[in-house]
C-alpha cells in the first residue's frame, strides 16, 4: 500500500513507455497520487489523454508553458512530490541526469528536485553496455539515486539482451520497498497468521476449511505498508506473497505454532488463519482404499490453539494480540465469550454463514471486539478492512506518530 504517497513519474522517450501506463494504474490501485511529467520522446509512444485518463492528474510537457508556469511552475513539481520516478529512463535522460543537462521540463525537474530518485533503464542492449552508458550509470548510483533493472530478453529490435525495462510489478516493488520503514509502525515487529490449514488424513486427503487467506495476506500487507517488520506465517493459498513481508508457509496447525513461536518476540500477532480445530489422531502412511466394508472410522484429536498460546502471560507475550472469530451464528456473543477464553487483547468477528460471501470473497464485515465494548464496522473490502485494523495497531502501539 502506498497510501498517500506523491509520486512523480517521469516517461522518456522509448518504446517501453507503454508500460507505464501500467504502473500508473498500479500505484494508484496502492493509494498513490500520480504527477506525470511526458519528454518530448515519450510523447511519440504514448499519449498525454492515454496518461492523464489513468493517472487523473493533468499532465506536464512544456517548460515553458506560461499556463502550466502559472498553475505549478517545475520547482513546485520538484518540490511537491515524496519520490521521482523515470520510467523508461532512456540511455539520453541518464547521461543528461548524469551531466546535470536541463534542457526540458523532464531534466529541468530532475535537476531542482531533493526527493528521492528511481530509475528504469530501458535502451538497446548495446546501449545499455557501453562504457559511457555504464559510467552514468555509476555516477548516478554513487549520488543516491535508485535503479531498477534493466531485464534481459527481447528488445524491440528483434534482438535479445540486457536492457528491457522491469516489468511494473517490479519498478512497483521497488518503490514500496523505498518507503518501507518510514510509517507509523517503524521499528514494529509484527507476526499474522493467515489461511486455512491442512490436516493430513493420508498421504491424499486432509482436513481443510473454506479460508482463501485474502483477509490475513492484506493484514499483513498493511502492517508491513505502515513500516512494520511484519512475518505471515500462511498455510496453502493461491495467493501470491504480499511486498515487503517475510513468508513462513506451513501446512498443518502444529507447523502454524512452531513456526509462530520461533517468529517470537514480536510486538503484535494478528491471528487471521482459520486454523482446522481438529487433526487426524493417525495418519495413515498410504492411500487408504475402499474395501466394501463401509467408511473408515476417523478418529480425530484436538489441534494446539495458536491465538490462545500467543496470548498467554509472560515475556514472550505480544503487547497486542488480535485474533478473529468466524462464526456462523451468534456473533457477537460467540466472539466476546472466544476473547475472554483465550485471553486476547482483541477479537475481529466475522459472520461466515452461507450466502455470507466472506470465506474466498472480497469483502467482509467485522465487529471489533475489546474489553471496552463492541464496534460495528461497515462492510467494505478487505484490503480496508486490513488498512483500518493497521491503522488502530497503529494508534496503539505508537500513538502520536506520523509517518517520517
Amino acid at each position: 500500500m502506498l497510501s498517500g504517497k506523491r509520486i512523480l513519474l517521469v516517461i522518456s522517450g522509448g518504446i517501453a513507455a507503454y508500460k507505464s501506463l501500467v504502473l500508473i494504474r498500479r500505484l494508484r490501485e496502492r493509494g498513490a497520487s500520480v504527477r506525470c511529467i511526458l519528454s518530448k520522446g515519450g510523447a511519440q509512444f504514448v499519449t498525454p489523454l492515454s496518461v492523464s485518463a489513468l493517472s487523473h492528474e493533468k499532465v506536464f510537457q512544456d517548460q515553458f508553458s506560461l499556463i502550466e508556469e502559472s498553475e505549478m511552475g517545475h520547482l513546485r513539481l520538484s518540490q511537491e512530490t515524496d519520490l521521482v520516478v523515470v520510467a523508461p529512463a532512456t540511455a539520453d535522460i541518464l547521461a543528461k541526469m548524469a551531466h546535470g543537462i536541463a534542457d526540458e521540463l523532464a531534466t529541468t525537474v530532475l535537476l531542482a528536485s531533493a526527493a528521492p530518485v528511481m530509475v528504469a533503464p530501458a535502451m538497446n542492449h548495446r546501449m545499455w553496455l557501453h562504457p559511457a552508458t555504464l559510467e552514468n550509470i555509476h555516477k548516478l548510483e554513487a549520488r543516491g539515486i535508485k535503479r531498477v533493472g534493466p531485464n534481459q530478453g527481447a528488445l524491440a529490435e528483434d534482438e535479445m539482451g540486457i536492457g528491457r525495462m522491469a516489468e511494473p510489478e517490479e519498478i512497483l516493488a521497488a518503490i514500496e520497498a523505498e518507503f518501507r520503514g518510514t510509517g507509523r509502525l517503524a521499528g514494529i515487529r509484527a507476526l499474522v497468521t493467515s489461511g486455512p490449514t491442512h490436516e493430513a488424513i493420508d498421504p491424499v486427503r486432509y482436513l481443510a476449511n473454506r479460508s482463501s487467506g485474502k483477509q490475513g495476506h492484506a493484514i499483513a500487507a498493511a502492517l508491513a505498508e505502515l513500516g512494520a517488520e511484519t512475518v505471515l506465517v500462511s498455510g496453502p493459498t493461491a495467493l501470491d506473497d504480499p511486498v515487503g513481508v517475510a513468508m513462513q508457509r506451513i501446512e498443518s496447525a502444529r507447523e502454524m505454532l512452531a513456526a509462530c513461536e520461533r517468529a517470537l518476540p514480536v510486538d503484535v500477532a494478528v491471528c487471521a488463519a482459520a486454523v482446522a480445530d481438529w487433526r487426524a489422531a493417525d495418519t495413515a502412511e498410504q492411500k487408504l482404499k475402499k474395501n466394501g466394508g463401509g467408511a473408515p472410522a476417523l478418529v480425530l484429536a484436538e489441534n494446539p490453539d495458536i491465538l490462545a498460546a500467543l496470548s498467554q502471560p509472560g515475556n514472550r507475550r505480544p503487547r497486542l494480540v488480535v485474533g478473529f472469530a468466524a462464526e456462523t451464528e451468534n456473533v457477537l456473543a460467540n466472539a466476546r465469550a472466544k476473547r475472554a477464553k483465550k485471553g486476547c487483547d482483541w477479537i475481529l468477528a466475522n459472520d461466515v454463514a452461507a450466502g455470507t460471501g466472506t470465506f474466498g470473497g472480497d469483502h467482509n464485515t467485522v465487529h471489533f471486539i475489546t474489553e471496552r465494548g463492541d464496534e460495528a464496522w461497515p462492510r467494505m473490502d478487505k484490503d480496508s478492512v486490513a488498512r483500518r485494523l493497521a491503522e488502530r495497531i497503529a494508534d496503539t502501539l505508537r500513538p502520536g506518530a506520523e509517518a517520517k
